[in-house]
């Protein structure tokens, strides 16, 4: 029986993704993005964590996961919440109020995630109708979608705290020469001054260093999220001459490459990228810390 080309090429490529990608999650387990909780809390850093979860694992699997992780915060007693995907969960409302009713009970926050624009209308939905089993809540809203101004105004309304990133889903009708810094600065200004709180979620030190000016000068609540993986030292640079705390995203479950090996035509970087990442593999953060030295390709 002759074996189709395609599916052998895919067994012996699909390993090689999965080990370069395990730069950018802590581990496939709780356990391991509370050990680096643990460790960034020693040093005074604020955390949270999300579960990456496997293709094909059900809506009720993914809800038992994040029960599991709030119990073990709530025990912890660690400065963290919990980052959850409400795609991954089916958009289910039973499942997110007892995920909900979960954390209300532990005292520990709940923040959506975002994905692409086409998901945004049901996630504001659910929370508008589960915000008031769980009044710590906040959202995800990218600087890059053309709607990301209107879902402002209704974070804003609903008193949301505002994880502002760049995005990796974009429009599909988008422009090619779109300007990811200019619509992050632009969202941070429909929220300064009228957002309960805004985490400014870049690795851009520049970028971040504006956003926080314009908060500041609107007085408005915020911080810097940095993501595991990445260099963060610039970001504590700024962060601490800017006077505000700083947060850690610790993903954990299955890891994911933050760029797409089918650019490497238009950019011969990604090549370079998959290489480091596939020969350095986990040892490529630093001790203890769960960090990265080296620049990284992800919008952040």
């Amino acid at each position: 029986m002759k074996s189709n080309p395609r599916t052998l090429l895919r067994a012996c490529w699909s390993p090689l993704v999965n080990h370069a990608a395990q730069v950018y999650a802590a581990g496939p387990e709780l356990a391991d993005a509370l050990r680096v909780c643990a460790s960034m809390s020693r040093q005074g850093m604020a955390s949270t964590i999300g579960y990456w979860n496997r293709q094909g694992e059900q809506p009720r699997q993914v809800a038992d996961i994040y029960l599991a992780a709030l119990d073990a915060l709530s025990r912890e007693g660690l400065d963290c919440y919990l980052s959850i995907k409400a795609w991954s969960l089916g958009f289910a409302d039973d499942l997110l109020a007892e995920v909900l009713g979960h954390g209300k009970r532990g005292g520990i926050g709940i923040h959506f995630d975002s994905r692409g624009p086409e998901t945004a209308d049901q996630t504001f939905s659910l929370i508008s109708a589960l915000l008031p089993r769980s009044p710590q809540l906040s959202c995800t809203i990218p600087g890059r979608w053309r709607r990301s101004l209107r879902d402002a105004d209704v974070a804003v309304e609903l008193g949301l705290g505002v994880r502002v990133v760049k995005g990796e889903w974009g429009d599909l009708d988008e422009p090619d020469d779109l300007d990811l810094r200019a619509g992050f600065l632009a969202l941070v200004d429909r929220l300064a001054g009228r957002a309960r709180h805004v985490a400014v979620a870049t690795h851009d030190p520049a970028l971040a260093r504006e956003a926080l000016r314009r908060l500041h000068d609107a007085r408005t609540p915020c911080s810097l999220e940095l993501l595991f993986g990445f260099p963060v030292r610039p970001g504590l640079r700024v962060a601490r001459a800017a006077g505000v705390p700083v947060r850690l995203y610790v993903p954990y479950g299955q890891a994911g490459l933050p760029y797409q090996l089918t650019q490497a035509r238009q950019d011969p970087r990604v090549c370079w990228w998959f290489c480091r990442d596939l020969l350095l593999g986990p040892s490529f953060r630093l001790p203890g810390a769960g960090l990265a030295p080296f620049s990284r390709p992800f919008n952040r």
